[in-house]
C-alpha cells in the first residue's frame, strides 16, 4: 500500500477548482488511456459510483470509485470529498480538498492511499512515484480552464 499526496495552487477559486476536480469524465481527458463512466444519476453526492476504465488492447482494468463524502465548498469555504476504491485489482482511497487561498484562488491537497493487488511490497516506492506523477499531471490537467 502507498500513501501520498499532492499540493496544488490554482488562481481559480475554490468553486471553480472543486467543480473540475470533481466533473468525474473530464478526468479522462487528462489521465491516457482511460475512459470514465458515472453509474449513478446526478447530482454527485454521497454513493455516487464512477468507473475509470484504463488500459489498451487486453491489458485493460476497471477502477470503480464510490464518493463516500461530499461536502462542496460553501460561501468561499474549504470543500472535501473521499473516494473509496472498490476494484479487484486497483484499492484503497481518495482524498480531494479544495480550500481558499489569502488574496484569491484555491489551494488542492489531493491525498491518495493506493494498493495494486498481486504487485509485491518491493514494487511500493516505484508505485508511489508513478502515483505522485500521474496524479500530479492529472491535477494539474483539470485544474486548467477548459479552452
Amino acid at each position: 500500500m502507498v500513501l501520498f499526496q499532492l499540493e496544488r495552487v490554482s488562481p481559480s477559486s475554490v468553486e471553480e477548482s472543486w467543480r473540475r476536480l470533481t466533473d468525474w469524465p473530464r478526468h479522462a481527458a487528462v489521465v491516457p488511456l482511460t475512459r470514465v463512466t458515472v453509474r449513478t444519476p446526478p447530482p454527485t453526492g454521497e454513493g455516487t459510483v464512477f468507473v475509470a476504465r484504463s488500459g489498451v488492447g487486453p491489458l485493460v482494468f476497471d477502477d470503480p470509485m464510490e464518493v463516500v463524502i461530499w461536502r462542496p465548498p460553501q460561501d468561499g469555504g474549504a470543500g472535501r470529498c473521499r473516494l473509496v476504491k472498490r476494484g479487484t485489482f486497483v484499492t484503497g482511497w481518495a482524498e480531494i480538498e479544495v480550500r481558499p487561498v489569502a488574496g484569491g484562488g484555491s489551494r488542492v491537497l489531493w491525498r491518495e492511499d493506493l494498493d495494486v493487488r498481486w504487485l509485491p511490497r518491493f514494487f511500493d516506492r516505484p508505485l508511489g512515484w508513478a502515483g505522485r506523477w500521474m496524479f500530479g499531471r492529472a491535477v494539474g490537467g483539470l485544474l486548467r480552464p477548459e479552452s
